[in-house]
């Protein structure tokens, strides 16, 4: 049980640091949008490479986010039931959950994006805009590091549930407080 919850407890803090680090990009976003405003509008000038900076940033910080997001249970969930189920009821919900929803899904995507992701490398596909950022086959490549976020944290998830269904004791990063966070 000790290597359940070692395991779990990495992948938490892999995805709580990856969550923190990259939520900085919001205010990357925000202060680039007022700069293109700011030079739009007041000194007419305009920039591609820095409006599309904004979009990079906003698919990166959905994208790179999404494992973060999945351990703080910030993902939409339809809770009729769930929000009155007792721990272990929500735990055997979690489980089957990931493993015939979640993990399949990301199966799926990674089998779908990989030829998307490599076609993109495989030419150093960049921006349609001269002026645009040359990087689009990194960007692309965002959409294989959600899936491998999103997968490590639904192993957690997995893994925290089959804990509970146990009896076992919950690993320190996985429990959370009265207001729902770890």
């Amino acid at each position: 049980m000790t290597a359940l919850s070692a395991f779990v407890r990495t992948i938490d803090r892999c995805n709580e640091a990856i969550g923190r680090w990259v939520s900085w990009a919001v205010i990357a976003m925000v202060l680039l949008q007022f700069l293109v405003v700011v030079l739009r509008y007041v000194f007419g000038l305009g920039s591609v490479a820095l409006q599309e900076s904004i979009v990079y940033l906003h698919g990166l910080l959905f994208l790179v986010a999404a494992g973060y997001t999945l351990l703080r249970d910030g993902h939409v969930r339809v809770d009729i039931f769930y929000r009155s189920a007792s721990p272990r009821q929500k735990a055997l919900v979690d489980l089957l959950g990931t493993l015939l929803f979640l993990l399949p899904v990301c199966v799926l995507l990674w089998v779908v994006s990989w030829p998307y992701v490599a076609a993109s490398w495989s030419v150093l596909e960049g921006s349609k805009e001269t002026s645009g950022i040359q990087g689009v086959y990194l960007l692309k490549s965002a959409i294989l590091v959600f899936v491998l976020l999103v997968a490590l944290q639904g192993f957690s998830l997995a893994a925290r549930s089959a804990l509970i269904l146990l009896g076992a004791e919950l690993p320190t990063a996985a429990r959370q407080d009265e207001s729902g966070r770890p």
